[in-house]
């Protein structure tokens, strides 16, 4: 499916309880592989620095249910600075759409340092519109979101099964490599976070296998749940 020339996934959350957390992760992981970042049986760790407008737009467009709406984040994983990612979650209603830009460490620590020229004269209309964010609307860093995600992979109709666990949020830096920063966890530490992307449709057999029996779908988000920990603790 495609709006605005944009290519739009489902997404389907889910709040699991330990024992339908350990139900659906056995019956998952008998069919399908684990994604290819994986670095053991429980996944890989993400941490994300996201960035926000001083009327904290991407905070209330979540609360509020507004149907077209954006999150900007730049993204490593398990703690390396091998990869980073600078990232603009797009959202439509009930659909996602992500775009994915590299960034190299001196970049990042240019950007967080509130130097914004690496990205003056990028080609990407990704960086530039990230650019414009910073420069001239203000946006700045919002906080970090860290957790471990495993992650199972189908590849007709492009499925992504994830269990995202241990969700923690920083409470004393911007920096993602600050060896001092201080991580809270936001959830209960047996609450796991079920996640079911796909395309077109998701198959049959996916649905049977990744639908949990006892949990709701709900508008969980990541950000928000972090956002509203760290505002306790960064006052501005």
């Amino acid at each position: 499916m495609k709006f605005l020339g944009r290519k739009l996934r489902h997404e389907l959350k889910y709040y699991l309880h330990p024992q339908e957390y350990l139900a659906l992760r056995q019956r998952v992981s008998a069919l399908l592989p684990l994604d290819s970042h994986a670095i053991g049986k429980d996944g890989y760790g993400i941490r994300s620095l996201y960035f926000d407008s001083p009327q904290d737009s991407a905070l209330f467009d979540k609360t509020n249910g507004i149907f077209r709406r954006h999150k900007y984040r730049i993204r490593i994983y398990n703690g390396s600075d091998w990869t980073i990612k600078l990232e603009r979650k797009n959202k439509f209603g009930e659909f996602v759409n992500k775009e994915s830009a590299s960034l190299g460490r001196e970049d990042y620590d240019q950007i967080l340092s509130g130097d914004t020229s690496c990205l003056q004269s990028s080609p990407i209309p990704l960086v530039q519109d990230f650019y414009r964010a910073l420069v001239h609307e203000g946006y700045r860093p919002a906080v970090i979101v860290d957790y471990t995600r495993e992650a199972y992979v189908y590849e007709h109709g492009d499925v992504r099964i994830t269990f995202d666990k241990r969700l923690a949020a920083g409470i004393n830096t911007y920096d993602l490599f600050d060896p001092h920063l201080i991580m809270t966890e936001t959830l209960e530490p047996t609450r796991t976070i079920l996640e079911v992307k796909f395309n077109e449709y998701l198959p049959e057999m996916i649905r049977l296998l990744a639908s949990p029996h006892a949990s709701n779908r709900s508008a969980i988000s990541k950000y928000v749940i972090c956002r509203e920990i760290a505002k306790q603790h960064f006052k501005r």
